[in-house]
């Protein structure tokens, strides 16, 4: 099967592989985040292997390949080598910056569009695809300025380039490991080694998204089992298959909506009793008159099964015990995220019980700053307990998970900024 995602658009890339693969997963996922048109070649038998994709058959470890416009062959690449190809993998061009970010999501996008214009010298570390989890939503349809929708991928890009144009420097495929933050300064430690000294920080890494916690789930990774809305996957869904998607939420109501329009059925697996105080009504009332979507109300998937890829799942009833078992090869879990903030125990950033990072207000006791807190004035807004260190969007305790306040909270946080490298 041959599927060109981006069907009006000329491919910059063939990618070539199995189902079930998870690299060949990962690589769509980045590769539709990132705005690049690509087409999937799916090889189902050795022959096809040999003679499409010049390896030995299905089984060959060099699969999935990739095919560039220009020759290009890269044979199970990872994202960093694929980050290379595009040309988008880049090392910091200055010893010390005025604001770094980590994260490229919404909120960190947005403090690099508003930091960059402002003449702060700004470097953005993002470990994956620009976007965060809404890169990876079909289509945004309540955010400011577009009636019409627009894709999370879209959107995006729109803001990388605009970063980009202002002077940003946006240093993807790169990961933070470990942060040190002395009076008037931070350095950032990166996977490879980097290191990136700046004078205020922006935390805004988002969440991993949450896993159901069932056995099997991670062979299925990839091969049935996916996390987000999953927009990369729709072209490759049959018109004679039921989908599955996990999660009550805004994000799970536009992925069941988006597979709708490919798909036999798509059925809504919830906790809750109805989805009226967990999705936004426009969202709700498309969900009820689509005649191949349905809510499962008071469930939850309980087991997968399958050889090498999904084949079935259980569906139990919250209240009855009841189970069924449905067969299925694509189940899509968005049921929220985690933060992933172990660095800030590490050098004294005060979370919440659930890990978020805990700002401004937050941290006050009797309208009396945290203890340990170095300056005279309180914490600004959108800071942590740690002067110039400031947190937004998803990561931070109290936030609205909507793309809009993500984005509002990346321009405050500038101006937040600017204050603080004003007193130092």
């Amino acid at each position: 099967m041959t599927t060109t995602p981006e069907a009006n658009q000329t491919p910059r890339v063939k990618l070539l592989g199995k189902t079930g693969s998870a690299l060949g997963y990962m690589i769509r996922d980045f590769l539709h985040r990132s705005d690049v048109p690509f087409e999937w070649i799916e090889l189902t038998n050795d022959e096809q292997a040999r003679t499409q994709a010049a390896v030995t058959g299905l089984n060959d470890g060099r699969l999935p390949v990739c095919l560039f416009s220009d020759g290009t062959r890269l044979e199970c690449p990872t994202i960093r080598q694929m980050t290379e190809k595009l040309g988008w993998f880049r090392d910091p061009s200055r010893s010390e910056y005025e604001l770094a970010i980590y994260g490229a999501g919404p909120a960190g996008l947005s403090a690099a569009v508003y930091g960059a214009s402002e003449g702060l010298s700004t470097v953005v570390v993002e470990r994956s695809a620009v976007g965060g989890q809404a890169g990876s939503s079909s289509k945004i349809e309540n955010y400011l300025g577009f009636p019409s929708g627009i894709s999370g991928a879209e959107l995006a890009e729109r803001a990388r380039q605009q970063a980009c144009r202002f002077g940003a420097e946006i240093l993807l495929g790169r990961e933070g490991v470990r942060g040190e933050f002395l009076p008037g300064k931070g350095v950032g430690y990166l996977a490879d080694g980097t290191k990136l000294v700046a004078r205020s920080t922006i935390c805004a890494t988002g969440v991993e998204y949450r896993r159901l916690g069932l056995p099997n789930e991670s062979r299925f990774l990839g091969a049935g089992v996916y996390y987000g809305a999953g927009a990369s996957e729709a072209s490759l869904c049959r018109a004679d298959e039921d989908i599955f998607v996990v999660g009550g939420g805004n994000s799970a109501g536009q992925s069941a909506m988006h597979f709708a329009r490919v798909a036999r059925s798509v059925t809504m697996v919830v906790r809750d009793a109805s989805l009226k105080s967990t999705i936004s009504k426009y969202l709700l009332d498309r969900i009820s008159a689509a005649p191949n979507v349905r809510v499962s109300a008071n469930s939850e998937v309980t087991a997968l099964e399958g050889d090498e890829i999904l084949e079935t799942i259980v569906v139990t009833n919250r209240l009855s015990g009841i189970e069924q078992t449905f067969a299925t090869r694509w189940l899509f879990v968005c049921i929220g995220g985690v933060p992933q903030t172990g660095w800030a125990a590490e050098v004294g950033i005060v979370r919440d019980d659930a890990g978020y990072l805990v700002t401004g207000p937050d941290l006050l006791r009797e309208n009396r700053p945290p203890n340990g807190w170095p300056l005279d004035r309180n914490p600004y807004y959108l800071e942590t307990n740690v002067p110039g260190v400031f947190a937004v969007g998803d990561v931070r305790h109290g936030s609205i998970k909507r793309c809009a306040s993500a984005v509002g909270e990346g321009a405050m946080a500038v101006a937040f900024v600017h204050r603080y490298l004003a007193d130092g």
